[in-house]
C-alpha cells in the first residue's frame, strides 16, 4: 500500500541529485549560511554513482593544460587561447575551495581524491606538429601555463612517453607538450567525502528518494513530490530554493518545473566506453595523461587520451573515450528518456539539431559499430605495440549534450560544455551538459550563488574570499597571487614539489 503524506515539509534549500555538483553547492552554502536547512534527494542508494563516479568520467582535473579542444586555430592561423585561460582559472577556484576544506579539517586525506600527474598533448603528422608548436608559443608566456615544455625530438619524447614511443616508425612527424602541474582527480571519492562532510553538518540526505514532480506554490516556493523508492510512499517537500543537479536526469526535472527559461532546450545522450589495461607491466610504463587531437569531423568530446588513473589507491591505465549511443539520459535511466524529453516547445529545436548534426549521427553510428579489434587499431595510434589481450572494455557514463537555439549557431545548436539554467527570480537552478563539468564545479556553483542569492552577496563576500582568495580577481593578471595560491594549494593537497614551478 502506497502512503501519501499531504503534510508539506518545509526547508530552506533542496538539492536534487547526489553528485559532485549538489555536494559542492551544499558545502558552499553550509559555510555561507550555516543556519539554513538543506535537504538532498538522490534516487540511487549512494552518492556519486552516476556522472561523478570515477569509472564514469575521465578523472582529469580539466585546466586546459593538455586538452587541445580548448585552443582553436583561427582563420588567420593564430591560436585562440581565451577558452583555455577561462577553464584554467576556473579549475584554480576548485583547487582553492578543496584546500580550504582540507585546512579546516572538513575533509581529510586529499591524496584519496587528487594526485599530481603530468599533462601531455601529443600529435602526429606535419600539420598537427605545426599547430602544437603554435599553441605552445601562444601559451608559453602566460603565467597560468608556466613550466610547459615542447619537443619534437624522439629521444626527449622517449623520456616523457616511453610506452607511446616504443616501436614507432622513425619517419613519422610527432610532437608533444608536457607540463608537470596536471592532476588526476577521483570525482567519485571527492563526492563521497563531501557528502560525509554534509552529513556531519546536519544536512538531511535522503538516498533512494526520487523527485517525481516540481510545482510552484502560491507563495513562490517550490513543492516537490518525492517518492521513496523502497516502499513507494509519497512525501511533499517545499523549499524557497531548489537546485537540480541530477546529471542526465536534470533536463526532465527542469521541464517539470515549467519555468520559461527551461523551454526550447533539448538534450542528446552520448555514452562513453573506455579501454582499461589489465597488464601491470604495461601500466607501469606510463605516467601521464596524454591527450591527442580529435579526428576531422569528430565532436569535441571525442578527443582520444591515454590516462594514468588512480582508483581505490591503485594505479590504472585507461584509453578512450569511444562514443556509444543509448536513448537513456543516465546509466540507470529509462530507454524512453530521449523520447519523453521531446516536448511541443522544443520539437523544432530538436529537429533542427537533427538536420544540422548529420555528421555527429554518422560518427556515433560508426563508433557503435566498432569491433574490439577496430578499437585496438585506434589505441595503436597511441601505443603501436598494444596487444588485444592486455585490454578490456569498460562502459563509462551517459552525458546529455544540451541542444538550444543560440544567436551564433541558430536553431537547434548542440552545446559542448556545462550549462546553468536559472529562473528569473533565482528560486530554481538546473545544471545541464558535460565536460569540463566536475573540474569547474566550484566556479559553476558560485555562479549559481551570484545569480540566485544576490541579496546575500555583500554579507557573504568576506567568507567567499576566505574560501577562494582569487574570488573576483584574474589570476593571469595577478601573478603574485597566482604564485601564492599555487604554492599553498600544492602544499595543502599533497601535490608534489614539481607543482611549485610557478614563481
Amino acid at each position: 500500500m502506497v502512503l501519501m503524506s499531504n503534510a508539506q515539509k518545509k526547508t530552506d534549500v533542496i538539492l536534487i541529485g547526489g553528485g559532485v555538483m549538489s555536494a559542492t553547492l551544499g558545502s558552499l552554502l553550509k559555510e555561507l549560511a550555516p543556519e539554513w536547512e538543506i535537504k538532498v534527494f538522490e534516487k540511487l542508494a549512494k552518492p556519486g554513482e552516476e556522472s561523478s563516479n570515477e569509472w564514469n568520467n575521465a578523472g582529469t582535473g580539466h585546466s586546459a593544460l593538455c586538452e587541445l579542444n580548448y585552443t582553436s586555430e583561427k582563420s588567420d592561423g593564430s591560436i585562440d587561447i581565451s577558452k583555455a585561460i577561462k577553464i584554467n582559472e576556473q579549475f584554480q577556484v576548485s583547487m582553492q575551495f578543496w584546500s580550504y576544506l582540507v585546512n579546516n579539517k572538513l575533509i581529510n586525506n586529499p591524496q584519496d581524491f587528487i594526485m599530481p600527474l603530468p599533462h601531455i598533448s601529443m600529435v602526429q603528422g606535419e600539420k598537427n606538429v605545426v599547430f602544437l608548436r603554435k599553441r605552445f608559443e601562444a601559451l608559453l608566456n602566460n603565467p597560468l601555463f608556466k613550466g610547459m615544455e615542447f619537443s619534437d625530438n624522439p629521444e626527449k619524447l622517449m623520456e616523457w612517453i616511453p610506452l607511446i614511443m616504443q616501436e614507432r616508425p622513425a619517419n613519422e612527424p610527432i610532437a608533444a607538450t608536457k607540463i608537470d602541474t596536471g592532476t588526476d582527480v577521483n570525482f567519485g571519492a571527492l563526492t563521497r567525502m563531501l557528502f560525509k562532510h554534509l552529513k556531519n553538518k546536519n544536512v538531511d540526505i535522503n538516498y533512494k528518494h526520487s523527485v517525481d514532480k516540481i510545482n510552484r506554490t502560491s507563495d513562490g516556493s517550490w513543492e516537490l513530490k518525492v517518492c521513496n523508492v523502497d516502499n513507494g510512499n509519497i512525501e511533499r517537500h517545499t523549499a524557497k530554493f531548489v537546485f537540480i543537479g541530477g546529471g542526465g536526469g536534470s533536463l526532465h526535472l527542469l521541464q517539470k518545473s515549467g519555468i520559461p527559461e527551461g523551454k526550447h532546450i533539448g538534450g542528446f545522450p552520448v555514452s562513453g566506453i573506455f579501454m582499461v589495461c589489465n597488464n601491470p607491466e604495461v601500466v607501469a610504463q606510463h605516467h601521464a595523461k596524454v591527450y591527442g587531437k580529435a579526428k576531422v569531423g569528430a565532436p569535441p568530446m571525442s578527443v582520444p587520451h591515454l590516462d594514468t588513473r588512480y582508483i581505490d589507491n591503485k594505479k590504472l591505465l585507461l584509453f578512450g573515450p569511444f562514443a556509444g549511443f543509448s536513448p537513456k539520459f543516465l546509466k540507470t535511466g529509462s530507454i524512453f528518456d530521449l523520447v519523453t524529453s521531446v516536448k511541443p516547445n522544443n520539437t523544432l529545436t530538436m529537429l533542427a539539431a537533427g538536420a544540422k548534426e548529420m555528421s555527429l549521427t554518422k560518427y556515433l553510428i560508426q563508433q557503435v559499430m566498432l569491433s574490439k579489434e577496430q578499437r585496438m587499431e585506434e589505441l595503436r595510434e597511441f601505443i603501436p605495440n598494444a596487444k588485444s589481450e592486455d585490454w578490456d572494455l569498460v562502459k563509462a557514463g551517459q552525458r546529455v549534450q544540451v541542444i538550444k537555439d543560440t544567436a551564433e549557431g541558430g536553431k537547434g545548436t548542440l552545446q559542448f560544455g556545462t550549462e546553468v539554467i536559472t529562473a528569473a527570480d533565482g528560486s530554481i537552478a538546473a545544471l545541464l551538459g558535460a565536460s569540463p563539468g566536475a573540474s569547474t564545479a566550484v566556479h559553476v556553483m558560485l555562479e549559481i550563488i551570484n545569480k540566485c542569492f544576490p541579496q546575500h552577496l555583500n554579507e557573504w563576500e568576506p567568507k567567499i574570499k576566505e574560501m577562494i582568495p582569487s574570488y573576483g580577481v584574474s589570476l593571469m593578471e595577478n601573478q603574485e597571487l597566482l604564485h601564492e595560491i599555487h604554492t599553498s594549494t600544492a602544499e595543502t593537497l599533497g601535490l608534489s614539489e614539481k607543482e611549485l614551478v610557478y614563481g
